[in-house]
This record gives structure tokens, sequence and C-alpha cells, in this order.
């Protein structure tokens, strides 16, 4: 590959991210929520989980005094309007019929969390139904809802999002059993897979991991030093991952944001001095600890139920290996053919890298301001 073609491979890289600036500010802010379906007879008990600024991304006028935060007032004055964002927007059906539902409390949990209980009541014991969440329409894209189904004949989990809105429960007791219930294992596995999933999209889209990442290989050196680069960093942020779901300790996403972004900056700033990676585990290891609750924001904006956070965790740490190791079989290529050219040492680096602490430094700055509106 010639000099010109190489370099300008690495840069449409690179100019990619510059387009996605304005999305990359707020990258750990993935949709998650989390539902309760139990049935009873003709009566469907739903209750969801949301982050707090995702309801009031549906409900603007919940906030009655602007100051970002919910208040147990603001909530009794916003029943009917969060009726009609949510309640109305997940529709529940026995076969043909439509199963009317009604919101039956809201409140605040903890972490960050909302809380919403809706009742929806069939006109007599069905056979099966079918829960649609429109609701997710109105959410940002990628938005994950964790549904954990319970008919009586045991819990089954399931991961719903755009194109696969729909939960379906059968077999109901009493209600004529008309189809099995799903067996528990292939529930389980579908929300393994769903968080599997979830992980590889977090890291695809968490831009500044990548950017992180890209500068720490950029400089290049033996491909020994490079995937211990990346080992450490694995290992480092699989450790806070666990930390902060499992609810032992995670500093606040206002703290932990813009360190992430200042991360991105040093390894840029540190590019225009070292001369390759063999001993960039270093630093890889203490910033990937602080990467490791970047990630937990996504798992963390909502309290799982305690039985669900081993295998929760696992798929999308899973998952977020699985795209970091794509991407990096992307790039490692290009960088190991680039070593061997001159030009890309004395001048490619520098000036990626210089672009690398900018786009560290706009994030720092984007993030300070974000936190304190």
């Amino acid at each position: 590959m010639r000099p010109r073609a190489l370099f300008a491979a690495l840069l449409t890289l690179f100019g990619v991210l510059l387009v996605l600036l304005p999305r990359v500010a707020s990258a750990h802010q993935v949709g998650l929520s989390r539902g309760e379906y139990k049935v009873d007879g003709a009566t469907i008990t739903a209750e969801f989980v949301f982050a707090r600024r995702e309801v009031l991304s549906l409900v603007r006028s919940m906030d009655e005094d602007g100051d970002g935060a919910i208040s147990p007032t603001e909530i009794q004055h916003a029943r009917e309007a969060l009726g009609r964002a949510v309640v109305d927007r997940v529709s529940v059906r026995a076969g043909e019929g439509a199963c009317p539902g009604m919101l039956d409390d809201a409140f605040l949990v903890e972490e960050d969390g909302f809380s919403l209980r809706a009742v929806y009541r069939c006109p007599a014991s069905p056979r099966a139904v079918r829960v649609r969440l429109d609701v997710l329409d109105e959410l940002p894209y990628g938005h994950r809802h964790i549904a954990r189904a319970d008919a009586g004949a045991g819990p089954t989990e399931h991961v719903l999002f755009g194109a696969n809105r729909e939960l379906g429960i059968a077999g109901l007791p009493g209600g004529g059993g008309e189809a099995p219930a799903a067996p528990k294992a292939e529930a389980k596995n579908e929300g393994f897979f769903g968080f599997f999933r979830m992980g590889i999209e977090h890291i695809l889209f968490g831009y500044d991991h990548l950017v992180f990442l890209f500068g720490l290989v950029l400089v290049g050196g033996r491909l020994r030093a490079l995937l211990l680069v990346v080992t450490a960093f694995t290992v480092a942020h699989s450790i806070t991952l666990g930390l902060a779901v499992l609810g032992i300790w995670a500093p606040s996403g206002r703290i932990v944001e813009p360190i992430i972004a200042l991360s991105v900056a040093y390894v840029g700033v540190e590019n225009q001095l070292v001369k390759d990676a063999e001993k960039r585990w270093r630093i890889t290891f203490p910033f990937g600890l602080v990467h490791g609750f970047g990630f937990a924001g996504a798992l963390g904006e909502i309290t799982l139920p305690r039985p669900q956070i081993p295998s929760a965790l696992l798929a999308f740490n899973l998952g977020v290996e699985a795209g970091q190791l794509a991407v990096l079989a992307l790039v490692l290529p290009l960088l190991v053919v680039a070593q061997k050219r001159k030009w890309l040492e004395k001048r490619g680096v520098k000036i990626l890298s210089l672009g690398i602490a900018a786009l560290g430094l706009v994030w720092f700055v984007l993030r300070i301001v974000d936190a304190e509106g």
C-alpha cells in the first residue's frame, strides 16, 4: 500500500469520528429500561423502570421549575401526561382484543431511576397475550428494554428494541393453554445475547473509548507490546465495570466522563513524545479503570434484579470485547504496514495525535458544561 493511500485510510477513520463529534459528548448515555410483566387471570401488571432523563424526554412538562430534576410533587401533577406517554404507548392484546391500561403509580427509585406501574385489564382470562412497546419510538435510537415476564410458571427474560418490540406470553394458567410457554433456557439465551449485542453496540458507539485505544496503538511497536496494551485496558475496565454494576462502588458520571475525555487528550499529547508502545500498558491500566466506570453507565441507569446481574455483566463485557477486537482487527494491520514507512513516524503520527488531543479537550469542555447544566 502506498504511503499516501495508507495515510488516507487512517485519516478517514479519524474523520468519521470528527463527523460524529456532536454525538460523542454523551457517548455513554445508552438507553436502557426494565419491565416486569405479571399475568394474574385477566389482569396484567407492568412495572417499568427508566432513567429519569429519559422520562423527562418523554414528558418535558413534568420539570415544572426547570431545574432538570424530578420531585414527587411534579410526578403527581404529571400523572395524566405520564399515562399518555408511557402506558398508552405500551399496548397489551389478548387474541384480537385489546386490554386497556391505566397508570397505577409513579415514583422515584435509587440510582437515578424512575418507576411506573400500569395495570391492563382484559375482558377475560386470556390464553396468550402480546405486549408491544411503541414507546420505543420516542426513546433514543438503540434503546434496549429488558423484559421479565411471569405468567405463573416461572419468569422468562427478553431484550426488546426498535425492530423487535413485541413480547409474547403464552400458555397462561387457566386460560386454556393454547400454546406452551417458551423454554426457560431459550429465554435466558435471548437475554444473554441481548446483553452481548448491547455490549458490542456500546463500544462501537463509545467513540471516546475507540479514540483512546487508537491513540495508544498509533505509535506502533512490536505486536506483543500492542497486545499487552489492549489486554491491560481489557482487564482494567472489566474490574471497574464489575464493581459498578454489582453496586460495590462507582463514582459519579459527572466525574468519570470528563476524566475519560482527559485520558484521550493525554494520549494525544504523549504521542508527541513516545516512540513505541513497549511500556504504554502502564498508563493503559489506570485509565482503563476509569473507562470501565464509563462502560458501567449503560447498565447502571436502571436497577437490574440481583439474579440477572452476573449473566448480564458477563454478556455485556464479552460484547464490549468482541466489538473492541473487531475494530482493532481493522486498524492494527494498517498500523503494522505503516510502521515500515518513515513518513508516518515523522508526520502522520504527530498530525493524527494532535487531532486526538484536540478531540479529548473538546469532549472535556462539553462534558463539564453538560454536568453543570
